[in-house]
């Protein structure tokens, strides 16, 4: 059996102040599934990481939680993984999350969501790799990421291309659409 790609999906702890981020995040863990790739996330049972986990999971595919040491006592972890593993620190979560996943997908979240996003931005312009990176701008989340980049790049702090290295897409329809042509060749399963 051929190994499926697995999305790395960053997202919030909590469910947001809008029940549609917690909606966004079941159907994307179901598309996940539907569209035959397995799913890497930050192994929390809470939040919008818990819905898309669950829905993922439901769906037949193979979830994995990267959970560093710290935060098995304050985020529970989560009981759909069928595997959690535990770093030593936030540095090397992200850093086997990176490693492991053959694209990315962000929810809406918090600070170390923005920070995981501009983690693989970040790596993607510098050419360390070139993995999709979709962005689930429910409601408008994401709108003032994109004006921030084009500042970035208009004020000469980066290449014009980092603003077509992510593809922000308002439902998980387009976001999974844009992952499976990337990394199976077809927009849909």
């Amino acid at each position: 059996m051929d190994k499926k790609p697995v999305i790395c999906v960053f997202c919030g702890s909590s469910p947001g102040a809008d029940p549609a981020y917690a909606q966004g995040a079941r159907r994307f863990g179901e598309l996940l599934a539907a569209r035959g790739f397995d799913l890497l996330f930050g192994g929390g049972y809470v939040g919008l990481m818990g819905e898309v986990a669950h829905a993922a999971r439901q769906g037949g595919a193979h979830v994995t939680g990267i959970l560093p040491d710290f935060l098995r006592h304050l985020e529970p972890p989560s009981r759909d993984a069928q595997t959690i593993l535990v770093t030593p620190d936030l540095f090397e979560r992200k850093k086997l999350m990176m490693s492991l996943s053959d694209g990315f997908a962000v929810l809406p979240g918090g600070l170390g969501t923005l920070d995981e996003f501009f983690e693989v931005i970040t790596a993607v312009q510098l050419k360390v790799f070139d993995k999709p990176l979709a962005v689930l701008d429910t409601h408008g989340f994401y709108a003032p990421l994109d004006a921030l980049i084009a500042g970035v790049v208009e004020h000469g702090f980066a290449q014009a291309r980092v603003k077509t290295s992510y593809r922000r897409a308002a439902t998980p329809e387009a976001a999974m659409d844009f992952l499976s042509e990337r990394l199976l060749g077809a927009p849909r399963a």
